[in-house]
């Protein structure tokens, strides 16, 4: 006895499809052109009448189609309905058992179309079989169906909430080997987050106060800067469930399966409260509405509705803490940053030379290093890098070990490591001795500029070995993190980019390709000067839309203009002002050290990369000369 009403459901419809296919064997469908028996000998006086225009043989069956529908020559027609003979304009008749030699000459001289096919070699299971096969196939994808449904509850609790649920991951202390003590620096972060653990674990300490801790913590920074990893140390330092998913998940092919995972996330989190919901990239569901093309029902803003919803709604929440992460806090819908929702933002910026240093020590716990390695110099070597690049840094480090068979990880091995991603990948180019005379002549340009010019970073190194798309590099390091350029230093950094041209221009009397990357750089910066520090006497303390950047990621930002044509005018007036300014500072100075120019040039051109150290040696044996001319030029104003 079948007791499950699906199973009662399948079976019935399977046994519906077999009687359909049986029926279709047993009784074929009238096809659109009837087809009528007729007699052997009644067929050829039919072709001796010319009523016969084509024929097809197949085996022992001749069937054949009339020049013209024929009814009234056949007493055994069928009468329709209406009691009216029927027309035909197909037949159908016999072949004699013994060869007619008549009928091929017969069908040739009246005009006949003859048709020959091999006779039809199928069996009347072979029928069947081809008639049930489609509907087998169909009543398997509906058995696979109800098996996979019914151990997850039937069909609305299994094919359905499948896509209902959120599949958000859970975490426990236990189960989280990450922790505090694997996130170096971000000593504020950590402390605003160590608040809601010590919330969550004692909550009484808090509201005997009237106190109420912040619903959302959005965590906010560049890529890469430990905004997960800060994630999954809460995760391992709570005693609570944590609930770890990403904003995509969210988002589905079906309507309203978002809001259906939010709330069921949501459900989740407060039956197990207190607990924290973390959610990774937030922008990826929580972006301005209206700006989709389906409007107020875009499925994407039916998610953030429902978010919005639970975060601050009806049904308060208090001992679920809601934190995410993102790296465009600019285009997140505003109702989500005011108070009741993400109301406190941490923001997890790149980190300084002490914190990359601290960075470096977590991420070489397990590297065995060599004695002669300094973590606090390959911190100050590696500006602007955040936690996954020095992550990738020793990495790779201990990929170039490997590769030389060294038990240890050496100063040698980071320092390849660094150039490797700060300059990109040596490249076997070969060089013609001019082109790398040229090369040779700019690099030494730029170097000079920087050892004479105030207010300029130190020289690291000078290559002329092709690395990434350029064919050589000097490469600057700050001593320590800076914060705040001023108007001389920029100058300065403008002159020295601008060097390695001026460079060509004095010893070869024209310009090369080689300086295309610099010009752009040289642009970028001087429009900086101009539209967002107000650097222009002309212009004064204005700011204008033009080569903003956006804060995290460093894309250049597409903004709608603000001012005038003729407001656009004074400001290429005052960027190309700048440019010349620093292009004849860097001539200046390279004119007046002609002879050290050269002689720099020449030993770069044969030992193709000099370091910091071989640099100072060079230059502590030669008196560098700065004309007033060059000096005035960076401290004297429009």
């Amino acid at each position: 006895m079948v007791k499950d009403p699906w199973q009662r459901i399948l079976l019935l419809t399977f046994l519906i499809l077999v009687i359909n296919g049986l029926y279709m064997y047993m009784f074929p469908p009238a096809t659109r052109d009837p087809v009528i028996q007729i007699a052997y000998s009644r067929f050829k006086d039919e072709v001796r009448l010319d009523n016969v225009a084509a024929v097809t043989i197949q085996g022992e069956v001749l069937t054949g189609r009339f020049t013209e529908p024929l009814a009234t020559f056949y007493e055994d027609a069928t009468a329709d309905k209406s009691g009216e003979p029927r027309a035909y304009q197909q037949f159908r008749t016999n072949l004699p058992p013994i060869d007619d030699q008549e009928l091929i000459p017969l069908l040739e001289t009246h005009q006949v179309v003859v048709n020959v096919e091999p006779p039809e070699d199928r069996s009347a299971l072979t029928t069947l079989i081809a008639n049930l096969l489609p509907w087998i196939i169909i009543f398997g994808i509906w058995w696979y169906i109800y098996q996979r449904t019914s151990k997850q509850g039937g069909l609305g609790g299994g094919l359905l909430n499948r896509y209902s649920k959120s599949g958000a991951s859970l975490f426990l202390r236990e189960a989280s080997s990450k922790t505090f003590q694997d996130v170096a620096g971000l000593e504020e972060a950590k402390q605003e987050l160590q608040e809601v653990i010590a919330y969550l674990r004692e909550p009484q300490k808090f509201t005997k106060l009237g106190g109420r801790l912040p619903r959302g913590i959005l965590l906010v920074g560049p890529p890469g800067t430990g905004k997960t990893l800060m994630a999954q140390a809460v995760a391992g330092e709570a005693d609570v469930p944590f609930f770890s998913i990403s904003a995509s998940q969210f988002v589905e092919m079906f309507v309203g399966v978002g809001a259906s995972r939010v709330r069921d996330l949501f459900t989740k989190a407060k039956q197990n409260a207190p607990s924290i919901i973390f959610i990774d990239e937030l922008d990826a569901v929580g972006r301005a509405r209206g700006t989709g093309l389906g409007g107020g029902h875009d499925e994407r803003e039916q998610t953030l509705n429902q978010m919005l919803s639970e975060l601050d709604g009806f049904e308060p929440h208090d001992e679920v803490i809601v934190m995410a992460a993102t790296n465009r806090p600019d285009v997140l819908d505003t109702a989500l940053l005011r108070p009741g929702r993400f109301d406190r933002q941490v923001v997890i910026d790149r980190p300084d030379w002490r914190d990359r240093a601290k960075i470096l020590a977590v991420h070489t716990r397990d590297v065995p290093l060599a004695d002669d390695v300094d973590l606090e110099t390959i911190a100050k070597g590696t500006p602007g890098m955040v936690g996954a690049d020095l992550q990738g840094l020793v990495n790779e480090a201990a990929l170039i070990a490997a590769r030389e068979d060294a038990e240890q990880v050496s100063m040698y091995h980071l320092d390849q490591a660094k150039d490797r991603q700060l300059m990109g990948m040596e490249r076997k180019l070969y060089l013609s001795e001019q082109e790398k005379r040229i090369t040779a002549i700019h690099e030494s340009g730029h170097a000079l500029v920087a050892s004479c010019l105030p207010n300029t970073d130190p020289i690291h190194k000078v290559t002329i070995i092709p690395r990434g798309q350029a064919l050589g590099m000097t490469q600057q390091l700050p001593e320590d993190d800076r914060y705040h350029y001023q108007r001389s230093g920029l100058l300065a950094q403008l002159a020295v980019t601008l060097g390695g041209r001026a460079a060509e221009k004095l010893f070869f009397g024209e310009y090369s390709t080689g300086a295309q990357n610099d010009l752009k750089q040289v642009m970028a910066l001087a429009e900086k000067m101009v539209c967002q520090w107000g650097m222009s006497e002309k212009l004064g303390p204005l700011s204008f839309n033009r080569g903003e950047e956006h804060p995290f990621l460093g894309l250049k930002l597409a903004t709608e203009k603000t001012f005038s044509e003729k407001t656009a005018w004074i400001i290429d007036q005052e960027i190309e002002k700048l440019v010349h300014t620093a292009q004849e500072c860097a001539e200046l100075v390279l004119t007046e050290n002609r002879e050290v120019l050269k002689a720099l040039a020449e030993i770069l051109f044969e030992e193709e990369t000099l370091d910091k150290e071989r640099l100072k040696e060079f230059f502590q044996a030669r008196t560098l000369q700065l004309p007033d001319k060059a000096r005035a030029a960076l401290y004297v104003s429009d």
